[in-house]
Formats: C-alpha cells, sequence, structure tokens
C-alpha cells in the first residue's frame, strides 16, 4: 500500500451532466485525483468533512483508493459491529465529549439488535450494553482488562453480528429501529431519544454508502416505519418576565451555604440577560468581559465548558473545554449586555474574585460547576420565589429556561432577528422556527382581520 500525507480537498460543485440533481466532490492524494457524487450536498458536505478532518490530523492517505486509512479501517470490517468499532475510531479524534456519548449509547442500542435472530445463548441485553459501553466502542477502554462474562459476551456478538451486506434488506435495518423504541426496562423511550439515536445510525449507513459498502441508504426505503414527532418549538409557558426573573435572581441568593447561592447569581444572570447557555456561562472569563462603570458592557465569549462523563473526555475531567457552539474553533461570539447584568458581574468580581485561569464561575476548590449543583439551587430559588402553582407549572423548570426567556424578550421588542440570532450564538431560520410561539402579537393580529372580516 503506498500512502500519503500530501491530500488537497477541492470545494463541491454542482453536477451539471446530470437531469437529476447531485453533487461532485473532488480530492487528490499526492498526484492521484479522485471524486465521488452525491445525490445531496449535504451527504457531500458531510464526505467532504470528513476527509479535512483526517488531513487535519495528519492521517496518511492511501493512493490507491484516496480514503484515509482509518476509513480503509472501516470499509474492511465485514460485520456490523466490526463496522461500528471501526467508526467510533473514525469519528472519536474530532468529536466533541458529548458526541462520542451519545454515538456510543446509540451504537450500545443499535448493535445487540443487528444479530442472527436465530443464534443461541444470546447474553441479557444489559450485559450486552455495558460490554459495548464500558469495554469495546470507547477506544480508550479496549484496552482495559475485561471480566470473563464481558469476554463472552463480546465474542457472541462478534460471532453472530450481521454482515455488512445483509443492511440492505428492510427487514434487518428494521431490527436497529425497533430497538431505538424502547428503554432497556421494555417502555417506550423519548420521542427525542429516538431521533437522536436513528440520526446516529442513518449517519453511520450513510458513510457505508460513501464507502461503497451499501449501494444506497436502506433507511430511505422503511416506508412503515416512522419516528415520533419531536417537539422543535419552545413552550411558551417556560419563558419567565423579567419580574418574575429578578425575584428568581434575588431567591438564589438566599439558597445553599458558605454563599453557594450568592455566588451563582451571576451565573445565572448571563443566561437571563446576556441569553449565554450554561456551558459557555461556566467557560465566562474576566477576560472576556468589558464592564465599564456605567451604560452597556460587552461580552466576548471564546470558550464552553459543557459537562460530559470523565470517559468521553480526552482530559479526563468531567466538563470538557471545547470553542462555541455552531462556530469555528478560535471564533469568538460578541454579546452586548445591559447596564443591570454589568452590575452583577461587577459585584461578583469584587466580592467572590476569580480563579487564576480567569473563570468567574468555579467551585470552592476552582473546579467547574456541575450540572446538579445549579440545578439543585435552582429549584430551590422556585421554591422561594414562585407560588405554589407556578412551581407545579413548567415555568422557569431549567436553569436553560432563562436563556429561552432572554431570546423570547429580545424579538418581542422588536429586535431584527438576525441582531437576535448573532447574539444567542443562533442561525436566523432555525431561531425562528424555535421560538415561533413564544412571540406576542399575532395570534391578536390575526383575530382583529378575521373580526373584520366576519362584520363586513
Amino acid at each position: 500500500m503506498n500512502t500519503s500525507y500530501d491530500v488537497k480537498v477541492w470545494d463541491i460543485r454542482r453536477n451539471q451532466s446530470s437531469k437529476t440533481p447531485s453533487y461532485e466532490l473532488r480530492w487528490a492524494v499526492g498526484r492521484r485525483r479522485k471524486s465521488r457524487t452525491f445525490r445531496t450536498k449535504a451527504l457531500a458536505e458531510n464526505f467532504q468533512s470528513d476527509l479535512r478532518q483526517a488531513a487535519k490530523r495528519g492521517e496518511a492517505f492511501d493512493e490507491e483508493s484516496g480514503l484515509p486509512l482509518s476509513m480503509l479501517a472501516v470499509k474492511s470490517a465485514t460485520t456490523w459491529f466490526g463496522f461500528a468499532l471501526a467508526y467510533v475510531d473514525m469519528k472519536w479524534p474530532h468529536a466533541a465529549a458529548k458526541t462520542r456519548d451519545s454515538l456510543t449509547d446509540a451504537l450500545a442500542t443499535i448493535t445487540p439488535a443487528l444479530v442472527d435472530q436465530d443464534a443461541p445463548g444470546k447474553p441479557d441485553a444489559l450485559l450486552l450494553r455495558e460490554a459495548l459501553r464500558q469495554f469495546a466502542l470507547p477506544p480508550a477502554a479496549r484496552l482495559l482488562p475485561r471480566p470473563q462474562e464481558i469476554r463472552t459476551a463480546l465474542a457472541w456478538l462478534e460471532r453472530h453480528s450481521l454482515h455488512i451486506a445483509d443492511l440492505a434488506k428492510v427487514r434487518n435495518v428494521r431490527l436497529g429501529l425497533d430497538a431505538l423504541t424502547l428503554r432497556l426496562d421494555g417502555g417506550a423511550a423519548a420521542a427525542t431519544t429516538i431521533a437522536r439515536k436513528r440520526s446516529v445510525f442513518y449517519n453511520a449507513l450513510q458513510y457505508a454508502v460513501d464507502l461503497e459498502e451499501l449501494p444506497t441508504n436502506p433507511i430511505d426505503k422503511v416506508k412503515a416505519w416512522k419516528p415520533p414527532k419531536v417537539r422543535e418549538v419552545v413552550d411558551r409557558r417556560v419563558v419567565v418576565n423579567p419580574v418574575q426573573a429578578r425575584e428568581l435572581l434575588t431567591a438564589v441568593t438566599y439558597v445553599g451555604r458558605l454563599n453557594r447561592g450568592r455566588h451563582l447569581r451571576g451565573f445565572f444572570a448571563c443566561l437571563y440577560f446576556g441569553g449565554l447557555r450554561p456551558a459557555e456561562a461556566l467557560g465566562l472569563r474576566k477576560q472576556d468581559c468589558h464592564l465599564p462603570a456605567t451604560g452597556w458592557g460587552r461580552l466576548v465569549l471564546a470558550k464552553s465548558r459543557p459537562q460530559a462523563n470523565k470517559k468521553w473526555t480526552d482530559s479526563g475531567e468531567a466538563h470538557d473545554d471545547r470553542g462555541l457552539k455552531h462556530r469555528a474553533e478560535d471564533e469568538g461570539r460578541p454579546v452586548p449586555i445591559p447596564p443591570e447584568l454589568v452590575a452583577i458581574l461587577r459585584e461578583h468580581i469584587a466580592e467572590f474574585g476569580v480563579h487564576k485561569d480567569g473563570r468567574l464561575f468555579r467551585t470552592s476548590r476552582g473546579g467547574v460547576i456541575s450540572i446538579g449543583t445549579y440545578c439543585e439551587a435552582w429549584k430551590a430559588a422556585r421554591a422561594f420565589a414562585l407560588t405554589p402553582e407556578q412551581q407545579a407549572s413548567p415555568l422557569a423548570a431549567r436553569p436553560y429556561d432563562l436563556r429561552h426567556a432572554a431570546v423570547s424578550l429580545w424579538l418581542n421588542a422588536g429586535v431584527a432577528a438576525p441582531d437576535v440570532a448573532e447574539r444567542a450564538g443562533h442561525g436566523v431560520n432555525v431561531l425562528l422556527k424555535v421560538y415561533a410561539k413564544c412571540i406576542d402579537g399575532g395570534t391578536e393580529v390575526a383575530n382583529r382581520r378575521i373580526e373584520d372580516a366576519l362584520a363586513a
């Protein structure tokens, strides 16, 4: 095998010679030029991204096939089980911790279902899941000592896993799809869980298509199976008004010991007044803040600290250290902040100082605050600030609902959608889709028009 590190990947172009829309991706390995045609631009972009990520990692490419060695490992797998392991290896280096968690979670659900249904001695479902999630799928975990029952379970999977070619049959793909709809206890899985796992399954099969191991994505042929609908818009019942938000922020200062609540007031204020995601607020540093004595200030967000299991992070810490969502690795996001938040952050820094790396919000030992910690404080604050009826409602049930309230407030104040999207770190189309039911005024206008028509 001749390999090369000299790789060039060109932009995708529309295939003009085809009657139906298709898109061509061209790249070169050494002096050999390669091309591949895709049915949609999104599929072409996914494959282009995989090639570029492999080149960025400094991975060698096979000159004959034009593929990076990690892709060849996936291509050489003959069974779904082997394909799943190689697919994880290919995705792992450039995946965020939460993506790794989601990827292995979905594959641990699908893989036990894609086996010979007549094979005897199938291990218990919980054991198979543990074997996959804890020992087989995470690359580093494959080096861990394996108890005998884990070795037995994985050996059974290796023997009885379906061949990749068998997944071209709709009946076999349905085995994986049906597995996504159930929890381990046999109950129905949540719609969001099904949608997330189906996406992983679809992308994995599409990768097999890209590598020419399958002619088409077999999920597209499954007509009788429909995933449950997922709520894509924010429920306006979760949105607090400014008075309620301020009452909740005050209530936070009364919860917890050792000033824990007072320390979290600034964190929650960033979510409401700045529209930050919780992980963005946890990554906020003093050097990211412009906090004048009077008037509006500005945050230039650069870091995000999403929480994940230590198993999925490169650092072995519970929180990943990432760039911003939907942004290039070193691209920041400027967020103008009102004087009220400027004052809160100035007070926070004066009272609590900052960590040696500049972070405003941290534990007493300097660590990153966990989801459990700030959610517990928020639950206690709701009990202080809200009436019993409000506590029983979805109103600000989660800290993230403060961000929803912020974006809804901006839209209803008449701020242009592109400006709101820039501040919140959204695309405009996604913004309007997600917050469609939180924009006031539309119902009243429609009612007046109908009333006028009826009176004519």
